[in-house]
């Protein structure tokens, strides 16, 4: 598979995303439900700490690629939905981390949500990885 980005201007690039990415010679494409920081069980964890639940659900979301024979480095989109949208940025290093030790930057939107599913859960990420 080849990715190609696509970036007329360079200012996400140092935010730590692209603004698209051509995609050609994918051989296996998985969808990712959102995932949030809830464990084993479906139940809740770390309310009222935004930065443990970007923690949770970015764990959450890489157990869900490794049972798809995947890992970050495979994605190429991500949508980010957030209760409070200054507070997730706060803490925006935790993706720049995860996905910096990849090197990948996969184009995402970064949504401000009056709520999700689940009361008291304030972040929410869904993906798309291709290998």
């Amino acid at each position: 598979m080849e990715r190609l980005a696509v970036n007329p201007w360079d200012w996400s690039v140092k935010l730590g995303y692209h603004q698209a990415e051509v995609i050609e010679g994918a051989r296996c494409q998985v969808m990712c439900a959102g995932q949030t920081a809830v464990d084993g069980t479906g139940a809740p964890q770390h309310m009222g700490d935004m930065r443990g639940q970007i923690g949770l659900a970015l764990d959450n979301l890489e157990a869900v690629l490794a049972g798809a024979g995947m890992g970050l480095g495979d994605i190429v989109r991500l949508g980010i939905f957030a209760t409070d949208v200054d507070a997730a940025l706060q803490h925006f290093d935790l993706l720049g981390r995860r996905f910096g030790a990849v090197d990948n930057r996969p184009p995402m939107t970064l949504l401000g949500v009056t709520r999700l599913a689940v009361p008291g859960l304030m972040f929410e990420i869904e993906a798309t990885a291709m290998q």
